[in-house]
């Protein structure tokens, strides 16, 4: 398995508005934001020179962010990793050992290749891997 890149940092947020003000201070701005009924989430990016900053906040008491905002409070939530061929990635992790969350990999609204291993695997950080069609 070989890391292409740092795709995005997953950040979660109570309030993305509010969040996103720091970032233009730094003259960064949002790029692109939505909302993921399925997930109950809105995400927002915010573009940087080297990678993504991805806020995401809970729209529902019942989220997976609501929850994790409850437990751990805002921040950073996950990385996500570039992989060539994510089947081939998840495969050899497994076979090393990692604990995953997704053994096959989901399309997300981007129609890229994802998958999550196990924070219990990686120190508490949970990751993302990613394969762009």
């Amino acid at each position: 398995m070989k890391i292409k890149a740092i795709d995005h940092i997953g950040v979660a947020v109570k309030d993305i508005r509010q969040a996103s003000r720091f970032y233009g201070l730094l003259g960064l701005e949002v790029s692109k934001e939505y909302d993921l009924p399925s997930q109950k989430i809105r995400i927002a990016y915010i573009d940087t020179p080297a990678t993504k900053i991805e806020l995401i906040q809970p729209i529902s008491e019942d989220s997976i962010i609501s929850k994790f905002i409850e437990k751990k409070g805002e921040g950073i939530h996950h990385l996500c990793f570039v992989v060539d061929d994510i089947e081939k990635s998840l495969a050899e992790l497994k076979s090393k050992g990692v604990q995953l969350i997704d053994e096959k990999p989901r399309m997300n609204p981007h129609n890229e290749k994802i998958a999550f291993i196990n924070p219990k695997s990686v120190n508490g950080v949970l990751i993302e891997l990613k394969e762009k069609m």
